[in-house]
Order: C-alpha cells, then sequence, then structure tokens
C-alpha cells in the first residue's frame, strides 16, 4: 500500500470514512424497515413525478354518465326512482354504449314503488289507496328495474367491509347475490392461498337481491387511499367467502369486451402477477394496481344525466363506449383526493383503471426495484463519503449537485419511458446525512475556537456583545471578577397552578412562546441571560464586557417586557385561554462574575449578597401588589429618566441591613396615576410619622381608588396592629420579612 493511501486511511479520514460508511449501512437497514414517515416521503416524491411525466392521451373509450348538480336540479335528489335509473340505463345503451358500470350501490327497495306506499299507507294510515290505469309493470319500480337489467351488459356496485362487526350487521339485513369472478389461479410452489394473497373482506353492502340477481355482474367500487389520505392504487379482485370478486372497472370491462376470465399467478410473497386478455396488468403483492391517472378531473368525456334522459346528449359520446354512472356533485362525496388533485370524482378512477388497461399504460414497481433502491443507497452513500474525506468543500457541492440531480432525472426517465417507479428518497437522505455529517465533523477542529465562544455565550449574550467578542476576544476573561452590574429576576405568578389547567404540551408552548420575546427585550437592551429556572428568567447586565448606562438598560428592558405581555396575552386568551402576570424585580450592586461550577461542569453566572437581594425583590412583588419592585441603588443609578413610588423599607429575609424599595414607571404612566402616587405618598408619610389611624384610613381610600387589595389592606393591617400596639421609641418604619 502506497503512502498516500496510507496517509488517506489515517487520524480523520479514516474516522470519516468509517462514519459514512457506518451511516450508509444505517440508511441501508431503515430502507428495509420502511417507517411510515419515510414512506409518506416517498409518497410525494411519486407524485411530484406523476405529475411532470403524465400523459393526458386516453383511449377514447371511457364515459362518464354524471349525476350532477345539473342532473339533481332538473330530476330531483338522490336517490332517484328505479323507473328513472333503468330509464337513463335504457337510453344510455341504446346509443351504443358497450356497458354500463353503476358506481352506486342499490341496497335497499324503492320507497317510491306504487305497492310499497299502498302497503305503507295502508299499514300506517289504514286507508286502502289504488291508483287507477296504472300498468301492472308499473307497480313495483325495483321489478322493472330488474327486467332492465336482465340479459344486459349492466354492472351493479357493491361496497366491500372490512370490519367484522360491520359485516355481522350486514348479514343480518338481508342475503348477498353479488357474482364472483372466473379466475384461473397459477400458483407457484410455495406460494400463499388468494386468501391470503389478496385482500379479504368480511361482509358486504350488495344490491338488492331481485337486482343483483337479475344483473349480469357486480363490481365492487372499493379504493382505499394510502396513510396520507392520497389515492394512489386500487384492488382489482378481492377474496370473500371463498370467491374472488372484480372491482367494478374490471367486471365492467369484461362486460364490453366479452373476455370473462382472470388469470392471476400466485407466488410465497403473494400475487405476482394478473393477466386480463392481451394484457399483463402489474400488481403489488396484494393484487392491486398503480393507477396512471391522466391529470385532474374532467380528463374523460362527461355527459350530464339529465341531458340523456331529456335526449339533448350526443350519442356519438356514448356509442362504442364504456360508460360509468356516477356523480361529481360535492352533496353525494364520491370525492377522492389524489396525486393531481384534493376533489377528484371517485367514478374516473373507474375510467381511468379501464382506460388504463385498454392502452395497457401501467406503471408498475418491478421486482427488482427494491435491489436497485437499496444498492443506488449504498453506492451514492460510499460516493459523498470519498468526497468529503478527499476533497475540500468547495470541491464537494458540484458532484453532490450533480448526484442529486442525476437521481431526479433518472426516476423521472424510467417513469417516463419505461412507465417504471424506482423511488431516490434513501439515495437523497444518504447523500444528506453523510454530507451534513461528515462535512461537520471535518470542519469542527478548524472551528473549534470560534464555535466555543459562540457556543459559550450565544444562547445568553446579545448578539452585538459577541460582536464585541470576536472582535476583541482578549477582553473576555473567563478567570471571574468582582464587578458591579445589575441584576434582573423575573418570574410567572401562580405558574404550577396554571400549568394543572393545561396539558404538558400546552405547556411548553406557553413556556416557549412567553419566554422567546421575553429573552430578545433583553439580549437587545444588551442584557445577559443567566438561565431559566422553569417559568423564571434570570439576567444581568454589565458583563462579561462593560455596558454604559447598565442600570438604565436593564429597567427599561423590565419596562418593555410589560409591554410585550400585554400583547402576548391577547393570543394567550384565544389559544390557552388564559392570561398569566409576572413579577421583576431589579438591583444594582457589586456581584463575583465568572465561570462557576467543578473543573468538569461549569456555567457562566454570578454569585453574591445582591443576586440573593435582588430574587427577594422578585418575590417580594407578590406581597406589594406590584408589577415591578426596584432598590434604592436603582433609583439613585437611574435617576429622574423614570418616576417612581415607595413602596417600603424593609429588610428582607436574610439580610440584617433595611434597604427601601420601590416600584418604577415612565413619566407618562406617572403622569396617568397622578392622583395615586399623590394619596399614596402621602399616607406613606402619615404611617412614618406614627399617625396610624389617619394612615389607616388612607390606605382603606387608596384600595377603593386603585383595588390594589395586596398592598393597601397589607399596610391597613399594620397600621392598625401598630395603632394597637405602639412601636417603641426610635421606631424607623422598618419591616422585616420573615420569608422569602
Amino acid at each position: 500500500m502506497s503512502q498516500r493511501i496510507k496517509k488517506f486511511f489515517k487520524g480523520d479520514k479514516a474516522l470519516l470514512l468509517a462514519t459514512g460508511f457506518c451511516m450508509s449501512l444505517l440508511m441501508a437497514a431503515l430502507y428495509i424497515a420502511q417507517p411510515g414517515i419515510l414512506r409518506f416521503l416517498d409518497y410525494k416524491i411519486y407524485d411530484q413525478h406523476l405529475r411532470r411525466n403524465h400523459s393526458t392521451k386516453t383511449s377514447g373509450i371511457p364515459v362518464i354518465v354524471d349525476i350532477d348538480e345539473k342532473s339533481l336540479a332538473a330530476l330531483g335528489q338522490w336517490p332517484w326512482p328505479r323507473y328513472r335509473v333503468a330509464l337513463l340505463l335504457e337510453k344510455i345503451r341504446m346509443a351504443g354504449a358497450l356497458a354500463v358500470g353503476m358506481d352506486v350501490v342499490l341496497a335497499e327497495p324503492d320507497r317510491t314503488s306504487p305497492a310499497l306506499l299502498r302497503s305503507q299507507i295502508k299499514k300506517e294510515l289504514m286507508v286502502d289507496v289504488s291508483f287507477q290505469g296504472l300498468p301492472p309493470a308499473l307497480e313495483d319500480n325495483d321489478a322493472l328495474l330488474a327486467n332492465v337489467l336482465a340479459g344486459k351488459p349492466y354492472v351493479l356496485g357493491f361496497y366491500f367491509s372490512f370490519s367484522k362487526a360491520e359485516a355481522d350487521q350486514q348479514k343480518q339485513i338481508g342475503e348477498c347475490f353479488i357474482k364472483p369472478a372466473q379466475v384461473a389461479l397459477l400458483e407457484a410452489p410455495g406460494s400463499l392461498p388468494a386468501s391470503q394473497a389478496l385482500h379479504m373482506a368480511h361482509g358486504a353492502v350488495c344490491p338488492l337481491p331481485v337486482l343483483a340477481q337479475a344483473a349480469a355482474a357486480t363490481g365492487f367500487f372499493n379504493a382505499t387511499p394510502d396513510a396520507d389520505g392520497i389515492l394512489r392504487r386500487v384492488a382489482l379482485l378481492i377474496e370473500y367467502n371463498g370467491a374472488l370478486y372484480p372491482s367494478l372497472a374490471l367486471a365492467t370491462l369484461m362486460q364490453a369486451t366479452g373476455e370473462p376470465g382472470v388469470l392471476l399467478k400466485l407466488g410465497p410473497q403473494g400475487t405476482e402477477s394478473m393477466r386480463y386478455g392481451g394484457s399483463v396488468i402489474p400488481v403489488d403483492r396484494a393484487g392491486q394496481m398503480l393507477v396512471n391517472y391522466r391529470g385532474g378531473g374532467g380528463v374523460f368525456p362527461y355527459v350530464s344525466a339529465v341531458d340523456i334522459m331529456e335526449g339533448k346528449a350526443d350519442p356519438a359520446l356514448l356509442n362504442g363506449k364504456i360508460a360509468f354512472i356516477g356523480t361529481s356533485a360535492a352533496g353525494l362525496k364520491d370525492l377522492r383526493a389524489t396525486p393531481f388533485t384534493p376533489v377528484y370524482p371517485g367514478v374516473e378512477t373507474h375510467a381511468t383503471i379501464v382506460d388504463n388497461i385498454l392502452t395497457q399504460d401501467f406503471i408498475s414497481i418491478p421486482d427488482y426495484a427494491p435491489a436497485l433502491e437499496l444498492g443506488a443507497t449504498l453506492l451514492a452513500g460510499v460516493v459523498i463519503t470519498l468526497l468529503v474525506a478527499w476533497a475540500r468543500a468547495v470541491w464537494i457541492v458540484a458532484p453532490l449537485v450533480a448526484m442529486g440531480f442525476g437521481l431526479w432525472e433518472g426516476t423521472a426517465h424510467l417513469l417516463s419511458t419505461q412507465r417504471i417507479y424506482v423511488s431516490p428518497l434513501y439515495s437523497y437522505l444518504i447523500l444528506g446525512a453523510n454530507f451534513a455529517l461528515l462535512t461537520l465533523m471535518k470542519f469542527w477542529r478548524e472551528e473549534k475556537q470560534k464555535k466555543f465562544i459562540h457556543g459559550a455565550f450565544s444562547h445568553y449574550l446579545a448578539p452585538a456583545v459577541i460582536k464585541q467578542i470576536y472582535d476583541s476576544p482578549e477582553s473576555l476573561s473567563l478567570q471571574g471578577q468582582e464587578k458591579e452590574v445589575t441584576v434582573m429576576f423575573s418570574d410567572v405568578r401562580g405558574f404550577t397552578t396554571m400549568s394543572e389547567q393545561l396539558t404538558p404540551t400546552q405547556v411548553t408552548d406557553l413556556l416557549h412562546d412567553y419566554l422567546t420575546p421575553m429573552t430578545r427585550v433583553i439580549t437587545q437592551n444588551m442584557g445577559t441571560l443567566d438561565k431559566f429556572i422553569g417559568d423564571a428568567i434570570m439576567a444581568f447586565w454589565n458583563a462579561p464586557l462593560d455596558v454604559p448606562e447598565h442600570q438604565k438598560k436593564a429597567l427599561s428592558s423590565a419596562l418593555q417586557m410589560f409591554e410585550h405581555l400585554q400583547t402576548l396575552n391577547d393570543g394567550f386568551q384565544q389559544k390557552f385561554g388564559l392570561t398569566i402576570k409576572i413579577g421583576v424585580g431589579l438591583h444594582c450592586g457589586r456581584v463575583r462574575v465568572g465561570n462557576m461550577g467543578s473543573a468538569d461542569l461549569f456555567d457562566y453566572t454570578l454569585i453574591g449578597d445582591n443576586v440573593n437581594l435582588t430574587s427577594r425583590l422578585e418575590s417580594l412583588t407578590k406581597y406589594y401588589g406590584q408589577i415591578l419592585l426596584v432598590s434604592q441603588a436603582m433609583v439613585e443609578a437611574c435617576g429622574d429618566g423614570y418616576s417612581y413610588l415607595e413602596m417600603d423599607s424593609v429588610r428582607v429575609k436574610g439580610k440584617h441591613e433595611p434597604i427601601t424599595i420601590y416600584t418604577a414607571m415612565t413619566h407618562e404612566q406617572a403622569a396617568a396615576r397622578a392622583e395615586e402616587i399623590t394619596r399614596h405618598n402621602a399616607a406613606l408619610a402619615l404611617y412614618k410619622s406614627m399617625r396610624f389611624a389617619e394612615a389607616e384610613a388612607a390606605f382603606k381610600e387608596l384600595k377603593d381608588l386603585t383595588g390594589n387589595a395586596a398592598l393597601y389592606d397589607m399596610y391597613a393591617e399594620r397600621c392598625r396592629t401598630l395603632a394597637e400596639h405602639p412601636p417603641a421609641a426610635g421606631w424607623d418604619g422598618v419591616y422585616t420579612h420573615t420569608s422569602k
């Protein structure tokens, strides 16, 4: 082995090769497993290719007799009286149609029959009714339709059920006289029986026995869509009670051509092929045929049923044609989703199947397709692995694009010229997966330092701060330092109780929708996000880099958060049926900031008494009924840029030194609350001067004025207690909190 090859397989390249080959094998295993989500993607790729490469050319034989909105408006709602159906069938046949398939099931007696009407009136009203001059042949509409059906190329539709419970109910309704197909079985050694190779039904919604016995043939019109709701394939034969029954399309084609039988070849894996006349119909192992749609609805000629009934339809439209009676009316709900359109008349699917067989224009997935797809997946994985391991990134893009284009065009070429579909999905997946993974591995070391800085700070630093670090990395110290910072704690009120009303997914969505804009407010104001503590936010300003006037930026952030919350709550009310409230505490002072933790696991954060004090301020917002509390230090730092309202002088739990706390607002907000602020300051002055009775009355009036029961009930109760038990001389008005 040459030195160059030895060098190639050393170190990082060997790791790249091993990773790429393992990923290729993993993708091959995924191909064998065929997970549902990837089948869904494969369906969409197939649809795209079918839309691009389909042919609109038809045999010109199938035609749709449409029970459309026009017919319903002229002749009345469906179902029509059977004499009218009989008349429609005869007019179609007399126009020269080779066969007529009915994409409806006539399962119940015609309740408009004179004989049945007479019987019902006699039974329910005890009145004998006679119809004068009515020929006996018109007494029973069902018998009339049966006479029309007898000996003529009409095919009645019926519906199979695959639920045993539903089938048991159907068996109680009455007998079923559906007619099986003539099927010759060609069974290879070890082949599956037809009952296992084909779909097996447990029951059927059948035509009325008098009609089914008279009709030349019957056919099922079941059409089961794929998992994504799109109808791409249909069964041509279904096993039921030991016999094989044809689809409506196949049964109608048999009546038109006079070819009565089907040759079905079975193998160990299921159905291998189906032959009808001179056509070998490609089917899957369950006997299902891929429908080669010619486009959206309206590809085949449509003739309105009312035009035929009134003699307005051109007979040439039906002469020598195979007609299917169905509906395009939305109200009758016989609409399907296909690769071309979400609204496609189901009756046109039967016409398409007949047309595919007559023109022998099928789409097939041959037996060798899985081997070809798996081989292409492994080859694509190996090639892209060698490319990424060998070449520089700039030289990989062109071959990658070329391979992707080649796979797509190769699939399109096979479908267009050979009518064979070979999926490129897993080849695309391995190209994308190996390129992404191996490129990431290849350049990881080169980007290590840059990724370290970005990974360390991008989730909690403002973009401007990150840029400053990139521009001047020497200004960033990771050793920790004492520094004056502004600290913020924010918390959602009553979040635990609120969470009990929501599902875990809703709680996650709510937190995401709340935390995202709040975090952006902080970072846009040059703040550093420290951490999320459940629904709480901890952030700070002036670290790791200096932020001028950090106290003002922090206070501005808090006020902006409240503005954003008003907008967010409108959405929360609609989405979750609730709104949220938050409390924010702000304080500035010296702390220790830097990487804190163990040698193996650490976090960039800050510690110190001033951090704890800020947390206490946030907790006290509930006690004082405020959304924001700031310390005296914040008031002194921010100056007259904002307005403040003194709340109290307190000793928080764990601290001996008293502090004065305030709520802060903009000057505009203060102007709107001018009366409240004036009366609040006056009441607080009475309290501090130990005029407790007067202060209590003032605080009660403030409660009535503002509705802030938490704050003013607390002060009123405190005044009442102090009036009853006057404080000692030298009382400083400081209240000591004993809880957090």
